[in-house]
């Protein structure tokens, strides 16, 4: 490093994200219909993008990672062509896939008020500055994520939209959270 040069931080090492799932074969030319885990697939779905599979120990398919050659909307759904992929039979022999693919932590998404689920995983929950719990995982569904919250009296599941999780404080290591009624009460009775 030449003189007078301000110290650089360590980079951040990558972490790995899980993207989607390959649900089907599609066509006759080895198209594979994507269930989708991101909400930024145009940051993760481009071409030559490599994925890293997740399949049974006794897949063919094991340590081996896809490139992806294309990717296109069929009846809203997106279906992706993959290097290597040529025919139908290909497709179905790894058909329920997973795909992960690594992710610099240092990539924001382009999403406002958008966060990876490792940034959000071991944060405080805070519910009128007390603290209620810890999120342990990310649920994702079609129509909502839901934040899984270790108590002590159990896990709960908070649906994550704004009206209950009006405030993420990643660098400071909280969320605040304004549950509907009932949700944490019946906690507090159980353990009481």
């Amino acid at each position: 490093m030449p003189a007078g040069s301000p110290p650089t931080a360590p980079r951040p090492e990558a972490v790995e994200l899980r993207v989607a799932r390959l649900v089907r074969a599609h066509g006759l030319k080895g198209g594979l219909k994507l269930e989708v885990y991101t909400d930024d697939p145009e940051l993760r779905f481009t071409v030559g993008s490599e994925f890293k599979l997740q399949v049974p120990t006794d897949s063919p398919w094991l340590g081996k990672t896809l490139t992806l050659a294309s990717i296109r909307e069929v009846n809203s759904s997106p279906v992706a062509f993959f290097e290597g992929i040529e025919d139908r039979d290909a497709a179905e022999s790894i058909a329920k896939a997973i795909l992960w693919i690594e992710h610099d932590p240092a990539t924001r998404p382009t999403e406002k008020d958008a966060w990876f689920d490792h940034e959000l995983v071991g944060l405080s929950v805070m519910r009128e500055g007390v603290s209620v719990g810890t999120i342990s995982r990310l649920e994702h569904f079609p129509g909502q994520d839901l934040l899984v919250v270790d108590t002590p009296a159990g896990e709960v599941l908070l649906p994550f939209v704004a009206a209950f999780v009006p405030q993420v404080d990643v660098a400071g290591g909280s969320v605040t959270i304004t549950p509907p009624g009932g949700l944490f009460e019946s906690l507090e009775e159980a353990e009481g």
